[in-house]
């Protein structure tokens, strides 16, 4: 509304301004034509004398045209012209101006037995003109003057053409916003009432879209990819209270009962041990599990952001292998280590090492409940896990591959969330923390995770993209100055800091890519988190 007053003014102002300006240039136009005439009938004068002046006025005078004349003599009476009468309004001292005369109508005669001046009162019209008063040697004077009122009328539909067309815009202006406003009010009241079925507890609510890809749809398309990651949320949490509450009432449970047991048997020593080394044991399982759920927690928060320092990713998958090796021996299985070397990476050590750690313990545990019992007639599956790494572009993926019972499509997703356990009945031992550490050391580090069927068995792939701050070293001579478990430490650290600056053959600083990996596969359950400094 504001705009249409706005617009409203500013047409006023403009007609105000340009209708006197419209007119004071054609009546500057016409009196420059009428001095150039004035001073031509002048020299009329000056060579031919009155009667000569006479002559010339009598031949410039046309029926209905616009040239006005009136010569009076020293006496004051009428010689020459097509005027009636001494325009009264140039007699000022200007000598010049604007003045009202009459002029016979070119339509109607005289009726008979009509009046010589009731019929020209019925057909003269009075119209506008521009002259001046010029002295004519001999006391004469002669009014040279131009009939404007044809040009008045123009500048009067000037005037109101301004007028009406800014008018009509007005209106249009304020029925368009009326209509503007209204769908507006009506779309707001729309996401108010959205607003108010979801704080009253329908978080399934969403905010209505009118189609028309508007501000106010990518607005409510904005605030329902919230509502829906809420809603997300909310059902996550509930689930997580829920597990919680069961994984922790079941050996809350059963220590409250070995205190029991081992009080009834009183006296007995052997029994208080056996129950107090169980208590331990279960206090230890319930420590295991909080640690975890704050390390999640610090890892979604980002608080170990700082501790990330360049390190040889394939020196830490190569130690963990080692350390995994004897636990897969024993359960049966051949851990294969195949990584690539010299693959820098600015990462938290300890969490790469730990993410791995999880990947390769869940994969022994599982694959050997799958085995086969001894004189089942089961396929034999293959004993072996996979342990890999390797660069592509400027990324580094990992790979963990086992041929246990793997996990269902449907299930991938859900595998990454934290107490999430695919077994129903809860019997076996773990929390269900395993996948969801290693999913949020993934989204600290900006990396992916995509769980994919093995065929048999379950294949975690990580992709840790986005690297252009991360070094990545070619070959060597010597390798790089490793600590106990690969670190680089003392000079050598410094020069590749210094050669992946210069831009050295030592070291090469790699392009960011634009996200993972462009595998199918991976669509459903990919997690992809660009870590922001």
């Amino acid at each position: 509304m504001a705009t249409v007053a706005v617009v409203a003014v500013i047409a006023v102002l403009l007609g105000w301004y340009v209708f006197p300006k419209t007119t004071d240039l054609m009546t500057r136009q016409v009196m420059e034509t009428i001095s150039a005439e004035a001073d031509g009938l002048r020299e009329q004068f000056d060579a031919g004398g009155m009667r000569r002046l006479q002559a010339s006025i009598a031949a410039r005078i046309r029926p209905g045209g616009t040239s006005l004349y009136y010569l009076k003599g020293p006496r004051g009476k009428k010689r020459a012209g097509n005027l009636n009468r001494m325009p009264p309004e140039l007699l000022s001292p200007a000598r010049a101006g604007t003045f009202i005369y009459a002029r016979r109508s070119a339509s109607g005669s005289r009726a008979p037995g009509q009046s010589r001046s009731t019929e020209e009162s019925r057909h003269t019209e009075e119209r506008l003109a521009a002259g001046v008063i010029i002295a004519v040697p001999g006391g004469s004077q002669l009014v040279v003057a131009r009939d404007i009122d044809d040009q008045r009328q123009l500048a009067e539909l000037v005037k109101w053409t301004i007028y009406g067309g800014f008018a009509a815009l007005v209106v249009v202006g304020l029925g368009g916003g009326l209509l503007v406003s209204r769908q507006t009010l009506r779309r707001i009241d729309e996401v108010t009432r959205a607003s108010q079925r979801i704080m009253a507890g329908d978080l399934a609510g969403r905010i209505p879209l009118s189609g028309s890809d508007d501000e106010l749809d990518r607005l409510s398309h904005s605030l329902n990819a919230m509502l829906e990651r809420i809603e997300q949320l909310m059902s996550g949490l509930r689930e997580v209270s829920d597990n919680i509450a069961h994984d922790l009432k079941t050996p809350l449970n059963r220590l409250r009962n070995r205190a029991e047991a081992a009080l009834r048997d009183a006296g007995n020593v052997s029994a208080y041990r056996t129950a107090l080394e169980a208590t331990i044991d279960e206090a230890d399982g319930l420590m295991k599990t909080f640690n975890a759920l704050l390390s999640i927690a610090r890892l979604e928060a980002g608080a170990l952001d700082d501790d990330m320092v360049p390190i040889d990713l394939g020196a830490v998958l190569h130690d963990v292998g080692e350390l995994y090796e004897p636990l897969a021996e024993e359960a049966g299985f051949a851990l294969n280590v195949a990584v690539a070397e010299h693959i820098w990476i600015t990462a938290n050590r300890q969490l790469i090492g730990q993410m791995v750690a999880n990947l390769i313990d869940n994969a022994v545990k599982y694959s050997a409940e799958s085995l086969p019992s001894a004189g089942s007639a089961a396929p034999l599956r293959p004993r072996d896990i996979k342990l890999s790494l390797r660069q592509l572009g400027s990324s580094a993926q990992i790979i963990v591959a086992d041929h246990g019972p793997g996990i269902e499509a449907a299930d991938r997703q859900r595998a990454l969330q934290r107490f999430v356990r695919l077994e129903a009945s809860r019997s076996r031992p773990g929390s269900g923390l395993g996948l969801s550490l290693v999913t949020a050391v993934v989204r600290l580090h900006g990396g992916s995770i995509c769980l994919e069927d093995n065929h048999p068995g379950l294949r975690v792939v990580i992709l840790f993209p986005d690297i252009c701050d991360r070094l990545v070293s070619p070959d060597m001579a010597g390798g790089p100055v490793r600590g106990p478990v690969g670190a680089m430490t003392g000079e050598r650290e410094a020069g590749y800091a210094k050669t992946a600056v210069s831009g050295d053959k030592g070291a090469v600083a790699l392009h960011c890519p634009t996200g993972p990996a462009n595998d199918p596969a991976c669509a459903e359950t990919a997690i992809h988190a660009r870590r922001t400094s």
